[in-house]
């Protein structure tokens, strides 16, 4: 069965980095698109990067030039780095293979102020 587990979260100060890792068993990873999602209290969950097969990768909202999505085949584990981490950042991040139903149960992110 297909497993990813997110993990690296926890409370960070404004300003301050995280780095979380999705590692996937259960399947072969290599060709999937990767995506890393967050939902804050309230909201609905929303794309924040993705990374092709190829490295491809897709910034859709703010956090352009913030954070950095990769990934390692060997590892089969797709990261997301965050830099200067703001209290907006805060909710839990979830990682995905894209165009499936295969989510994480994701990791808490809490900046304060």
């Amino acid at each position: 069965q297909v497993q990813l587990v997110e993990s690296g979260g926890g409370l960070v100060q404004a300003g301050g980095s995280l780095r979380l890792p999705c590692a996937v068993s259960g399947t072969i990873f290599t060709f999937y698109t990767m995506g890393w999602y967050r939902q804050a209290p309230g909201k609905q969950r929303e794309l924040v990067a993705s990374i092709t097969s190829g490295g491809s990768t897709n910034y859709p909202g703010s956090v352009k030039d913030r954070f950095t999505i990769s990934r390692d085949n060997a590892k089969k584990t797709v990261y997301l780095q965050m830099n200067s981490l703001k209290p907006e950042d805060t909710a839990i991040y979830y990682c995905r293979i894209d165009r499936t139903n295969n989510w994480g149960q994701g990791t808490q992110v809490t900046v304060s102020s």
